[in-house]
């Protein structure tokens, strides 16, 4: 019954991908359905200036590897956006990273999750963005990446590398809750886009599935079952939780992009969805050979302070010393998160001991929260921590041998005390966080092919002189 009912729609739908959307009229149900893919895709985030830009205008710059992108116009104007798009060119471009100009998109568009969609979202997604989004007709800034990186046709080849070529398909093994879980974690809500490690030319290691990856300034962590590294000592409960608020009471709070997911994705999804993705993600199995055994990262570190070594001595007296972390922690964090970095009954300050942030398995966040701050926004209200980085809007900013001091004094005092931040860390995650060599091995690459080639030309304007001479001494 099932092949039969798929076969019944794929007739209309290839009619429907050939015909343009002005010439169709979408249902409010279709469109309603669209939208909510559209926001389990978080789409918004990306492809909105969240400086007073409109929806879905593009504009938003995003530091990556290889250089800055910016995001495009995918309203449905006919000039600057996506007007003209048949479904066909969209489904390439949602699936395949294909424009309808006919030109690559680069993989900061999670296409390579995408990939999975059915034909039937991909409708509902396209009569969405046609009929249900309105047209701005702006032109979005363009991205300029470095040579050779702004040829787009090279990702034609990574393309077909390392971009799924198929569509989503129920286990039969599994329960519905686990394959729908599995159809948006893998597919819309592209978990893996930023939780699993990428390899050298920047693509993902599936077989590391789900185990930590950078993020920009950040990282994002393991969210695997295992109870040590991962998030298997999470119920069910907890994880629906964090996707709703942002937070989980003395073990996590969401920030960078995570908090812009939960902020215009997460939160606004259905709670047998977000059941179901807890479902998928709970049984993706750690990396390990067996589950790690020990303290995790959510249960280190205990209140406490260095206060008294320094009481009574002014700011700036000591700051290159033992106790430069402490200070510059009571003076500036101490008001928010109790001078025990306790944190506030109503966990709206967390608490910095017992923190996924301070007790990780690499100081990225600490860093990258300093730094940057933390912004989000949820149905409980607005989250807020100033950033102490280069920002106009910074209380204080703090240069990287007080951002190293800092940091160290959180790790030592209230987390992973086996890590240590050095100023050059902290210029790294100040810049963006670290470059990808994958622009210099593919200039490498190119010289190479281009001295082979002019080898390859050389030998053949060689071969066919000295077979020419041949040939004449034997006439």
């Amino acid at each position: 019954m099932k092949t039969v009912k798929s076969f019944a729609l794929a007739a209309p739908l290839a009619l429907v991908a050939l015909a343009p959307a002005a010439a169709q009229e979408f249902s409010k149900e279709l469109i309603e359905k669209g939208r909510y893919l559209a926001t389990a895709s978080d789409c918004v985030a990306c492809h909105t200036n969240h400086d007073g830009g409109k929806p879905m205008a593009g504009g938003l710059s995003m530091v990556s590897p290889v250089g800055t992108i910016m995001s495009t116009n995918i309203t449905p104007s006919k000039q600057f956006g996506i007007g003209n798009y048949s479904q066909a060119q969209f489904a390439d471009a949602v699936r395949k990273g294909v424009r309808g100009d006919g030109a690559n998109l680069y993989p900061a568009m999670p296409y390579v999750s995408y990939s999975n969609m059915t034909d039937e979202d991909i409708h509902a997604l396209y009569a969405y963005f046609m009929q249900g989004v309105e047209p701005v007709d702006e032109k979005a800034p363009e991205t300029k990446l470095p040579f050779p990186m702004n040829i787009r046709v090279s990702m034609m080849g990574w393309s077909l590398l390392f971009r799924p070529n198929e569509v989503h398909k129920d286990d039969p093994i599994q329960s519905d809750e686990w394959n729908r879980g599995k159809y948006l974690a893998e597919g819309a809500a592209h978990c893996s886009t930023c939780h699993t490690p990428r390899g050298v030319f920047m693509q993902e290691q599936k077989s590391l599935n789900l185990t930590g990856g950078q993020v920009g300034a950040w990282y994002a962590p393991d969210i695997t079952n295992d109870k040590v590294h991962g998030i298997g000592s999470w119920s069910k409960e907890d994880l629906v939780t964090y996707l709703k608020t942002g937070k989980l009471e003395n073990r996590a709070q969401a920030a960078g992009s995570m908090a812009e997911a939960i902020s215009y994705s997460f939160q606004h999804l259905t709670d047998a969805d977000l059941n179901a993705i807890a479902t998928y993600v709970h049984s993706v199995p750690s990396a390990n050979a067996g589950q790690a055994s020990g303290v995790t990262r959510f249960d280190k570190g205990s209140a406490g302070n260095d206060m008294a070594a320094f009481r009574g001595k002014d700011y700036t007296d000591g700051l290159r010393g033992d106790h430069a972390g402490a200070q510059i922690f009571a003076a500036n964090c101490a008001s928010c998160h109790g001078y025990n970095a306790q944190g506030t009954k109503d966990g709206y300050y967390p608490s910095l001991f017992h923190n996924a942030a301070t007790a990780g398995d690499n100081s990225i966040n600490v860093i990258a929260a300093i730094l940057n701050g933390v912004d989000r926004h949820t149905e409980a209200g607005h989250v807020f921590m100033p950033p102490f980085g280069d920002q106009v809007n910074a209380v204080v900013q703090l240069n990287n041998v007080e951002v190293a001091s800092l940091s160290n004094y959180l790790l030592a005092q209230y987390g992973n005390d086996k890590l240590t931040v050095t100023t050059e860390d902290v210029q790294v995650i100040r810049e963006g966080g670290p470059k990808s060599n994958i622009v210099q091995l593919a200039r490498i690459g190119m010289g190479a092919a281009a001295i082979a080639a002019l080898l390859l030309a050389v030998g053949f304007v060689w071969y066919r002189a000295r077979r020419k001479a041949r040939l004449a001494r034997a006439a």
